[in-house]
């Protein structure tokens, strides 16, 4: 970008200072997920005004953004609630000082519980898991003494025994507070679900987190052999002709599969003005309720496999050419994926929160977009 006189005068930089990469990345983070939503259907009409995107065939599929959080273990989480609530705690002292209940540090034997966890979970051998229990008992309790300090300094904080000496001072308190009431859940949550699964062999306890930084994570089981587990949110990607992406949604829960073709199809008039002539995805979007939908809507050819059929006749027709070709061209969608994850940044989101995992994929969205309409419109004017 700075020798490149070409991208310069694209981005109206020109012979000007080029903005460093901190002020960039604040104007991305200025602009929220509906403007970025906004752009991207704006590329969109680009596209099909330039009859790159004609809308003809429609492919869809799935994958999982990863938020930017590390391994979620009982222990680490455990350590994470203790060492925020600290931290917080310990901003509020050096604010109003050594007034009302005093601050106890019990990061260190925290630390130490969860070395003693880790420790205790790659041994072999009987005496594992007796110890196992017993550390996570103690740093449980250790846990549970450093939520109740934290009650109790957000207390005081409230009635005004712990107090600022100038208004500053106390909006900033006031944050810290608010900061403490919302941690505080969170940590209460970790210690429950880490109750339930070491005292009662329960994974599935309600309301899970994986991440208190992150907390509307979600634990995703796509059945990859190299990644079975992952943590992140669900991402729809559905693409037209030539490789653009013509709308992306970014779900709050996970929805099954089958359920986002006929909105797909929808989508796909709505923003392209016509009905796709094919329209291809893998086996997870498949139901009979759907094939009949889609093509009560017009879809001439719904390339969707039914590996769990029984019938002679719908083997058949998976076997006809136009059905085998349909199918390659839904395998484009895996590479599309892969793409926009290695080349753009969609392996893991760094912007935090969910407006942020939306923002975050939708510029790397317009990012892969803008290099294929430009691929495509060169090789138009080529011909």
């Amino acid at each position: 970008m700075r020798a490149n006189l070409v991208y310069r005068d694209f981005t109206r930089v020109g012979g000007e200072k080029m903005p460093d990469a901190k002020t960039m990345g604040r104007w991305g983070v200025a602009v929220g997920p509906d403007v970025v939503k906004q752009i991207h259907e704006r590329i969109v009409q680009i596209a099909n005004d330039q009859r790159v995107a004609e809308g003809r065939r429609l492919r869809v599929d799935t994958t999982v953004v990863e938020t930017n959080i590390h391994y979620p273990t009982d222990s680490s989480l455990l350590d994470d609630g203790v060492r925020v609530l600290t931290r917080t705690m310990k901003k509020i002292t050096k604010v109003v000082g050594n007034v009302g209940v005093k601050l106890r540090d019990r990061s260190r034997s925290v630390k130490l519980r969860a070395l003693e966890i880790a420790r205790a979970a790659r041994a072999k051998g009987r005496q594992s898991g007796p110890k196992l229990t017993r550390a996570y008992r103690s740093l449980l309790q250790t846990t549970s003494r450093v939520v109740g300090q934290a009650k109790r300094f957000a207390a005081e904080v409230g009635n005004g025994v712990k107090h600022a000496a100038d208004i500053d001072g106390q909006i900033v308190l006031e944050g810290l507070r608010r900061e403490l009431e919302h941690k505080v859940p969170l940590v209460q949550q970790v210690m429950r679900q880490t109750k339930a699964r070491i005292f009662a062999g329960d994974t599935h306890a309600p309301g899970k987190i994986v991440s208190l930084f992150e907390p509307s994570t979600e634990v995703i089981r796509k059945g990859k052999a190299g990644k079975p587990t992952e943590f992140g949110k669900m991402v729809k990607l559905q693409e037209a002709e030539n490789q653009i992406v013509i709308d992306y949604e970014v779900y709050e829960r996970r929805p099954s599969d089958s359920d986002l073709l006929i909105p797909a199809i929808e989508t796909h008039q709505a923003k392209l003005g016509r009905t796709p002539h094919l329209a291809a995805a893998d086996a997870a979007f498949y139901s009979a309720k759907n094939e009949a939908a889609a093509k009560a809507k017009g879809v001439k050819r719904v390339c969707i496999p039914n590996h769990s059929t029984r019938s002679a006749e719908r083997r058949r027709e998976q076997k006809k050419r136009w059905f085998r070709n349909g199918q390659k061209w839904r395998t484009g969608s895996e590479g599309r994926i892969s793409v926009v994850k290695r080349r753009h940044g969609l392996k893991r989101s760094l912007y935090k929160g969910d407006a942020g995992m939306q923002r975050w994929v939708g510029l790397g969205v317009i990012a892969d977009n803008l290099v294929n309409i430009s691929s495509a419109m060169a090789k138009q004017s080529a011909e």
